[in-house]
């Protein structure tokens, strides 16, 4: 099909569902059920730069930028850009050790209820089998369709297919090798290392917009991912916020949810900023959380390294604890927490990774009924712990504390999560004393989840609980308070 043949049949798709490409259509929007009750999904970075395993998973971009670390290790391990360029990473992206259905049993093991898989990241490389380009991965490195693998495993296992799309950024992103003689300015791979039309830092591109062709592209490239896999979910990188985007993310939005309708599916579209419109799709947080509450239903995604969201060599890894922490957290102010793992070049993922995945787990195997299913309480909790508002903010916190509370709700049992075992056994919880504005007509019953003797009595300044005979753990405990 060629592609004026292939954007018409895009605009007769939209003309025959319930949304059109508007805003005002758009409106009508409102986050699945699915995706409000399953709160925790698994971000998978992977691709053709976690072969050189070096800073991070802008290594394909760094490479090419005079100065920095990876232009230098990558001058000194392969040779000049010009002799071996980024795609030549692509043959050693062997995958041998990939098995979909391992991965989706450690996803489901870590309580996740929704894997988003990088189905083309900045570099240009699909992960997918596309008819738009010969740049993926089943034509070249692995052979084999990756998307297609996780979202047949993860179905049969009972969990949602995402994916995710950071297509638009490749129309700057290797545009370091303009500069000096490299690969990217040989026309045989011009349809791989794309326009690559800047050196500045990325927040100056706001300007620098992408043409009609490349637009289009983008949209095609979209539409054959959502017809291909019909994923549930499809998560978009920041820089879709151009303005040159805009009359084409509503074209998108409009096809997607119409194929969500028609699938009989809840769908959603996760954006960063201002890209959207409220309420027309998910707002995401990059590495980062909101303050207080949050009225619509938002995202944190984040990772489980502090310093690549791909495989190198040389994590800086945060631990499980605190990561369950930021789960509660997120959960309580309306919003779910997508975790990223980075797996190697031959489809293992890193041991580390996969024990801090299972202690995850093994915490909600617990606790799952104060997260899953839940909604927000009338407040989101109570402590001195304060979280910087905004992306990139996820490793500024202090450590919270045994007097930092939030709180989930599913009917009239409330859920108050410590999110610090108290040493000394005992819990204060002001916003449930008598003379809270929240004060509780009547408590029924208070436990512990996972068992655990406790005494409890509400005074006038908070609800007092004293956890008897149990050994305090590393991570936060759950009360439910049945009203």
């Amino acid at each position: 099909m060629n592609r004026q043949d292939a954007l018409q049949k895009i605009d007769e798709q939209i003309a025959d569902g319930p949304f059109s490409a508007s805003w005002d259509s758009l409106e009508a929007y409102s986050a699945p059920d699915w995706y409000q009750d399953a709160k925790f999904g698994v971000f998978i970075h992977w691709g053709v730069y976690c072969v050189p395993a070096f800073g991070n998973e802008w290594y394909p971009r760094n490479m090419y930028l005079q100065g920095t670390k990876e232009f230098e290790h990558h001058r000194a391990a392969y040779g000049p850009q010009s002799e071996f360029g980024y795609k030549d990473f692509i043959p050693l992206f062997t995958a041998e050790k990939f098995d979909a259905a391992e991965w989706v049993q450690l996803f489901k093991d870590a309580g996740a209820r929704f894997i988003v898989p990088v189905a083309e990241h900045h570099d240009g490389f699909q992960m997918y089998a596309s008819e738009l380009s010969r740049w993926n991965a089943v034509e070249m490195g692995p052979r084999r369709d990756v998307v297609g693998e996780l979202g047949e495993a993860a179905r049969a296992a009972g969990l949602v297919l995402g994916v995710s799309s950071h297509r638009a950024e490749h129309w700057w992103y290797m545009g370091g090798g303009r500069e000096f003689d490299s690969d990217v300015n040989d026309p045989a791979y011009a349809d791989f290392y794309g326009p690559a039309h800047g050196t500045r830092a990325p927040e100056e591109y706001m300007g620098n917009a992408p043409d009609q062709d490349y637009l289009e592209d983008w949209l095609l490239r979209t539409c054959e991912i959502i017809d291909k896999y019909q994923p549930q979910l499809i998560w978009f990188d920041w820089w879709i916020m151009n303005l040159a985007f805009k009359p084409y993310l509503k074209k998108l939005a409009a096809y997607y949810y119409n194929a969500g309708a028609r699938w009989g599916k809840g769908v959603a579209i996760n954006h960063k900023y201002d890209a959207f419109p409220a309420g027309v799709a998910v707002f995401d947080i990059e590495r980062g959380q909101v303050k207080g509450l949050r009225g619509l239903f938002w995202q944190n995604d984040t990772s489980v390294s502090k310093n690549s969201w791909g495989y190198i060599e040389g994590h800086n890894y945060k631990n499980a604890q605190d990561i369950v922490a930021d789960l509660i957290d997120v959960v309580s102010k309306n919003g779910a927490l997508l975790l990223n793992v980075g797996p190697r070049a031959d489809g293992t993922i890193p041991e580390e990774e996969q024990r801090m995945l299972r202690e995850i787990g093994q915490w909600l195997a617990i606790n799952s009924e104060a997260i899953y299913e839940t909604r927000p309480w009338q407040d989101y909790g109570e402590g001195p712990t304060q979280i910087p508002e905004g992306a990139f903010t996820d490793t500024r916190r202090t450590q919270f504390t045994s007097e930092d509370i939030r709180f989930t709700r599913k009917g009239e049992t409330i859920y108050a999560h410590v999110l610090a075992w108290p040493q000394d056994g005992r819990v204060r919880i002001k916003l449930l004393g008598k003379k809270s504005r929240y004060a509780l007509n009547s408590i029924r019953s208070i436990s512990l989840l996972g068992g655990g003797s406790i005494t409890w009595e509400v005074g006038d300044d908070a609800l007092h609980v004293q956890i008897h005979g149990v050994t305090p753990t590393a991570y936060p405990l759950v009360l439910k308070i049945e009203t």
